[in-house]
């Protein structure tokens, strides 16, 4: 026995005098111990478990041993704390600190029934992989995928999430609209080129107020980016509506979003808009005048130089009406820049360069958001063959954003993280190595000693602690 032991060590280059020896028997060890943050949080919001209300269950309740909330949380906290694919979770299932957050009465896994999972609190990925494709004609007779997921009531969980945020109706809110690309390496359903993008790739559009998500939809990519726009704005606003009557809404967006469609609905239903106006001839021509004397200002003060003026424009053949447009005439040191806005803010409320540079250009924010969600929240892992499937993926990718989006607004406040990405949130507050000790009666958890922002993980929690239960 002695000699196996031995056969396992690891030996490392020396330390002067002493020898560096490596053994894999440190016993229950983690790297993901600040996971109990977002356990907290979760704690406090419910999410998860509303999310997990969204699938319907028609499995044997007598011969599972993981509900759908373990699941669900299971994939949830996996995506959080960095680990993408389901493949992952194969090792995982071994680690007690993911059995606590997934809240597993045996961590350890010492009850499972079946001698191969002894061990195993957790799922593996054969089990995992049933959230996403299960169809939507399974019933108790289907043989293995029996949990179907609501996408409409998942789409509502977004918007309730979003509500009960606030602890009452702020007077406006804007809604952000973006589309954007994500890349294809198979043979997937929905699967098309695009050629701005030079791709194969899907074309999801993402609709955010401030940090908060309220909607992510796959979409294919042979369509116009603002497709299905007005679909979503009428049911989210709707029921933003029910509850803020009376709260002022305004959509703000690219170009790719200045759609007499678009538009019109807004007008029609007191919405008001900001959105990016794509430049022509006859634009360049209204503003022929202000960029001489934009470049005039360039060529005498040597710095970047910008005039703002605003008209009513109409287009020759989409636009119903005239609309006022904010045209932005800069002079570079590259050239001439001119941009365009098209608004339903008078004039009286804002004056133009306030609208342009203070309203319009805050959009901006956006993208970060987006690039959250798909670099490091990996909601490009559109992979399955199906489109249904793979929209599953994004809303469990978009889940995952929400719990951490709630970890950076109620405990990170007040903190040097306060504004920090999701991805300097993992690094920085949920991977502690940590050791755990599991007894009848109490969870043990042992960070390393030597970690750096323990200051700030207390702050934290405390934070956490005090914030208000929003969601029931």
């Amino acid at each position: 026995m002695k000699t196996e032991c031995k056969s396992k060590q690891i030996k490392f280059q020396e330390l002067g005098s002493r020898k560096v020896v490596g053994k894999f028997d440190g016993g229950k060890i983690t790297s993901d111990g600040g996971g109990l943050l977002l356990r907290e949080i979760n704690r406090r919001t419910n999410v998860i478990k509303n999310f997990s209300q969204c699938f319907t269950d028609y499995r044997d309740p007598d011969s599972i041993e993981h509900t759908v909330a373990e699941l669900v949380s299971q994939r949830v906290f996996g995506l959080a704390l960095g680990y993408e694919d389901l493949n992952d979770h194969d090792l995982l299932r071994s680690d007690p600190l993911l059995a606590v957050l997934c809240e597993k009465d045996d961590p350890t896994g010492t009850s499972r029934k079946c001698p191969r999972d002894k061990g195993k609190a957790l799922a593996g990925k054969s089990t995992l992989n049933r959230l996403e494709l299960t169809g939507l004609d399974a019933d108790e007779t289907s043989r293995y995928k029996k949990i179907i997921a609501n996408s409409e009531r998942i789409d509502d969980l977004f918007v309730d999430v979003f509500l009960d945020s606030y602890s009452k109706a702020p007077d406006r809110i804007i809604l952000d609209l973006d589309a954007t690309d994500d890349p294809l390496h198979g043979n997937q359903e929905g699967r098309f080129f695009h050629g701005y993008y030079r791709s194969y790739c899907y074309l999801p559009l993402y609709i955010f107020c401030e940090d908060h998500l309220l909607c992510a939809r796959l979409r294919p990519s042979n369509i116009d980016a603002s497709e299905g726009t007005v679909q979503e704005l009428e049911r989210i606003i709707s029921r933003i509506r029910k509850t803020w009557p009376d709260v002022n809404i305004f959509i703000r967006g690219d170009s790719g979003f200045c759609r007499e469609e678009i538009m019109g609905w807004c007008e029609a239903h007191s919405v008001g808009y900001i959105l990016g106006l794509a430049k022509n001839n006859r634009l360049n021509r209204m503003l022929k005048e202000d960029l001489v004397d934009a470049e005039l200002m360039y060529r005498t003060t040597g710095r970047a130089s910008r005039i703002y003026t605003d008209f009513f424009y109409q287009t020759l053949k989409t636009w119903s009406k005239p609309r006022r447009v904010i045209g932005k005439a800069e002079y570079l040191q590259k050239g001439p820049n001119p941009r365009f806005v098209v608004t339903s803010i008078s004039g009286e409320k804002m004056d133009t360069g306030q609208l342009y540079e203070k309203l319009y250009c805050a959009r901006g924010d956006m993208e970060n958001r987006i690039k959250e969600q798909q670099l490091y929240l990996f909601a490009d892992r559109t992979s399955t063959s199906q489109m249904r499937s793979n929209q599953i993926r994004l809303y469990f990718s978009s889940v995952a954003y929400l719990l951490v989006s709630a970890l950076r607004r109620f405990g990170l406040k007040g903190t040097k993280l306060a504004k920090a990405q999701c991805h300097t949130i993992r690094l920085k507050l949920l991977k502690v190595g940590a050791q755990v000790r599991v007894t009848v009666r109490k969870v043990w958890i042992s960070w390393a000693e030597g970690y750096p922002f323990r200051d700030i993980f207390h702050q934290v929690f405390e934070n956490i602690r005090k914030a208000p239960i929003t969601i029931q």
